[in-house]
């Protein structure tokens, strides 16, 4: 007799739940979950991490990362009207920075400022200077067409109103249109500093003393003690996630509140 396609959902559903079981119980038996705890999860090595990883590590990676996102959206908001703008030149401008940093890794713009510029150049950047300059940079980027598809998304009306109360092009730009537009982005420009918190880890490339360590770099060096195993590494990707969760949280907040807006 042939199964309906209702009964054979099920029979699917219940086959996957089948094969979960199995694999829960094969870790459950087969695995050696004391040492797993003593290498992962070891007590005694947490400890040892506090409160060191919270008033350096976290707080340095917090530092870096508000620096290269401060930067970023200034040099961002530049680029978006930019890239927008009726002047030909301003366009190209914008587009050829926007393609050249989102090609380019990361990587190499925090060896250029980390080594490149300090030594073609015969200056000193110090370390937040350089994280501001290569992250920000990088990213402003992406804040750029994040922007710009902001900007672009708010009804033409809007700014043509502004103009026809007698307002100037920047004046209407920046009261009435990006406001609007920065409604529009916060999910996407949320997920962006999700991206900068992860990225601010490239600036050990830099050779940072103890007290300018972030949680990637203090991760690295506390696995080298005795015993240690991977728990530094553990308790840093923790610090992390107490960074990323909230703004996580954040984003879909945002796009939830979007979704209701869109269906009033």
């Amino acid at each position: 007799m042939a199964l309906t396609m209702q009964q054979r959902a099920k029979m699917s559903l219940g086959i996957q739940y089948g094969i979960l079981v199995v694999v829960v119980l094969a870790l459950a038996i087969f695995i050696d979950w004391g040492n797993i705890v003593d290498k992962f999860f070891n007590p005694k090595i947490i400890a040892q991490q506090f409160p060191l990883v919270i008033t350096t590590a976290l707080k340095n990676t917090i530092i870096y990362t508000a620096l290269g996102f401060v930067f970023a959206m200034l040099l961002g908001n530049i680029l978006a009207l930019m890239k927008i703008s009726s002047v030909a030149p301003y366009r190209w401008i914008a587009t050829a920075y926007i393609e050249f940093f989102r090609g380019v890794p990361a990587l190499l713009v925090f060896i250029a400022f980390g080594f490149g510029i300090p030594a073609a150049f015969s200056i000193n950047l110090n370390t937040y200077v350089t994280v501001m300059l290569a992250l920000g940079i990088v990213e402003s980027a992406y804040i750029a067409e994040t922007l710009r598809a902001g900007l672009q998304a708010v009804p033409k009306g809007q700014y043509e109103a502004a103009r026809s109360l007698g307002m100037s092009h920047s004046r209407a730009m920046f009261t009435i249109v990006v406001p609007q537009a920065m409604r529009i982005i916060l999910p996407p420009l949320t997920n962006e500093i999700i991206i900068m918190t992860k990225d601010s880890s490239l600036i050990y490339l830099l050779g940072l003393s103890a007290v300018q360590f972030e949680l990637a770099l203090f991760g690295k060096n506390a696995i080298a003690a005795p015993s240690a195993g991977l728990t530094p590494l553990v308790v840093a990707g923790a610090c992390y996630l107490v960074i990323t969760l909230p703004l996580g949280w954040l984003a879909r907040k945002f796009e939830s509140r979007q979704a209701k807006e869109r269906k009033a």
